[in-house]
């Protein structure tokens, strides 16, 4: 029996005795969020910080607890069948569950995600995964997994795709690597994911590109940083010169976010640089740019004011109140106004000689 199935089962046992004493059963679980972590840099990620959430089986929380016992009971049936179900599946199959089930998908999530915090393992160890794809790879990289029919090892390369690139899956653990390669790259956009990709910037540079896609999927943070750790390489994250590119995607990757402080150790990569568009390089590289709207000021005002992150880092802070004094933000694809393929002519062969210019 998995160490999960005994956690459920134990937390049946608990409630099942608080009912048979006539005493209210009580679910806890870690409050999620920014006010509740902590950073310490030798660790890498954020922490929590102990303050936690009670649901006591009351009239009011009658129907929210039902789902929760509910969705643990699920979750111990997909462990046990060896199967596995996205988020969406489990909220429909909530549509049987009578008076507990699911109005809204929200609902079911944030259930799941309840449940997650409350055992401290990740969703997929629940039997859990997400709809969403985890990245793509292109470079020098051999991905070892294995035929589900034989058990026998396949080894996918990743320098053989052509113009595609290999698709990260929704469970990474079982995978393994081989490679010579001197850095992984993560990239925030697709598009300049397929423009390294088309010109082989990977040969060029002996890396291993990953496109993110935005802010990375759980997947996709847990492929690289197994990577990184198994093939003891750097990462360096090449992102837009906007707040959420700094906040969002690198700061999320880098040291995980509040939301997900209970798994964070498994899914961040504490060694990850940044070498993507600065204020500076806005500046140096006289870059076209577009007006900060409210939603970018807002979240540098959040980050430098409540993230433990950025106040721990004082060249994020500054990076952050430049950007905020120049009142602009820069993309990725600004770059081509030098040319079409400045980006791999100049501007990443210069960032990756120049780690002076990197933010941790």
């Amino acid at each position: 029996m998995s160490q999960v199935q005994n956690k459920i089962i134990d937390k049946a046992k608990e409630i099942f005795e608080h009912i048979k004493r006539r005493d209210k059963p009580v679910l806890k679980s870690p409050i999620r969020s920014l006010s509740n972590v902590k950073y310490d840099s030798n660790e890498g990620f954020f922490e929590l910080n102990g303050s936690m959430k009670s649901r006591t089986l009351t009239a009011n929380t009658i129907k929210t607890f039902a789902q929760t016992l509910k969705m643990m009971a699920l979750s111990k049936e997909i462990i046990e069948t060896d199967d596995m179900a996205t988020k969406r599946e489990a909220y429909y199959v909530s549509k049987n569950w009578g008076d507990a089930r699911f109005k809204e998908q929200t609902e079911s999530d944030t259930v799941m995600d309840d449940v997650e915090a409350m055992f401290e393992v990740n969703r997929e160890q629940l039997g859990f995964i997400p709809e969403e794809k985890g990245g793509e790879i292109a470079g020098k990289l051999i991905v070892i997994d294995k035929n589900l029919d034989t058990g026998k090892e396949i080894r996918i390369d990743c320098t053989k795709f052509g113009s595609g690139a290999y698709s990260i899956p929704s469970s990474v653990e079982e995978l393994k690597f081989e490679t010579d390669a001197k850095f992984i790259l993560a990239i925030e956009t697709a598009g300049m994911f397929q423009r390294l990709v088309k010109h082989n910037y990977w040969k060029q540079a002996n890396c291993i590109l990953i496109s993110m896609g935005g802010v990375p999927t759980r997947a996709c943070r847990r492929f690289i940083r197994r990577l990184s750790d198994d093939m003891s390489i750097p990462v360096l994250v090449f992102t837009d010169g906007d707040p959420y590119g700094f906040l969002n995607i690198y700061r999320t990757l880098k040291v995980g976010s509040g939301n997900a402080a209970h798994i964070n150790k498994y899914f961040c990569v504490p060694k990850a640089k940044f070498i993507g568009i600065t204020p500076q390089d806005i500046i140096d590289y006289k870059l076209p740019t577009h007006p900060l709207k409210d939603v970018d000021i807002k979240r540098i005002k959040d980050g430098i004011k409540n993230d433990p992150f950025v106040q721990y880092h004082k060249s994020w802070k500054s990076a952050l109140k430049q950007l905020m004094e120049m009142k602009v933000r820069a993309e990725q694809q600004a770059l081509a106004k030098h040319g079409l393929n400045f980006v791999i002519s100049n501007y990443l062969p210069e960032k990756v000689k120049n780690p002076e210019k990197w933010l941790d």
